[in-house]
């Protein structure tokens, strides 16, 4: 009886996890047909759910070109990508570095200089904005690239997720690794970073995603339109309502969905490896 009922379908939580991805696919769903139909039947709220083929045109169209005055899409995808990587690289090897010098190194104010860098998850991005930006400025950073990704690459998140994996690590392997020679460097490259393998590469999708959708900063940082992100480019694109090319705006953020969706892919099984590795 215990067995038949185990074997039965749970219809209920098949039918919630249906309805949750109706309601998350039908969104994207919608942007993809909007980005194929022509933009004044959009505007009238005339929006098909048929994608028309015939539309498909406006994807290299914004690729090369760009619409209301900004930069080609190609363009800003290249920028985001780039402070994406560098951000999602950044806060992995600063966390790391961090994180290994709190549980590995004896010196004084070492648990204060943990603690310090953990208070820092109690001031949102947007209460330390105005001193970061005066720091950008002294520094001649405003308007340039390295200014999109340098202010973001620190992570208290990270360093304390990475503590917790490093403290795990039996201290009979440490005293192994001083044992044969193995200096700071070497057990961080031959122990440290293959253990915690999963981890970083859980964390790098979450940073990636993170640094992708970044608005505020860049928006505050870049006046150039040439340092424009993909994401402030659909912001800029939209002006206004009645001359706005919604076919190219759909485009774009159909476009604009494919570089995380496709790090989300490639790296899945690393990414549920990491975050379900700790549970065990």
């Amino acid at each position: 009886m215990m067995a038949t009922m185990r074997d039965r379908p749970d219809y209920l939580a098949h039918g919630i996890l249906g309805l949750g991805v109706v309601l998350f696919a039908l969104p994207v769903w919608l942007v993809l047909a909007g980005s194929t139909q022509d933009s004044n039947a959009i505007a009238r709220g005339e929006l098909s759910l048929v994608p028309h083929l015939s539309g498909l045109g406006v994807y290299p169209r914004v690729l090369t070109q760009g619409t209301m005055g900004t930069e080609p899409v190609w363009h800003m995808l290249l920028i985001s990508l780039g402070m994406a990587l560098a951000i999602a690289v950044g806060k992995i090897v600063i966390s790391v570095l961090s994180a290994y010098a709190v549980v590995f190194f004896r010196f004084p104010g070492r648990q204060i200089a943990f603690w310090l860098i953990f208070v820092t998850l109690m001031l949102p991005v947007e209460v330390r904005i105005i001193p970061t930006y005066a720091v950008m400025a002294d520094f001649g950073l405003i308007n340039r690239f390295n200014g999109l990704w340098i202010p973001l690459i620190a992570s208290a998140t990270a360093t304390l997720l990475f503590r917790q994996v490093f403290i795990a690590i039996p201290d009979e392997l440490v005293e192994a690794a001083r044992m044969d020679g193995a200096g700071p460097l070497r057990f961080l490259r031959d122990i440290v970073l293959p253990v915690s393998g999963a981890n970083i590469a859980a964390l790098f999708v979450i940073l990636f995603v993170y640094g992708w959708n970044q608005y505020l900063w860049p928006l505050l940082v870049a006046t150039n339109p040439g340092l424009d992100t993909i994401v402030i480019g659909i912001v800029k694109m939209i002006g206004v309502e009645t001359q706005t090319d919604w076919s190219a705006v759909m485009a774009t953020a159909v476009l604009a969905l494919l570089p995380p969706v496709v790090v989300v892919v490639l790296m899945q099984r690393w990414f549920v490896a990491g975050l379900t590795e700790g549970e065990k």
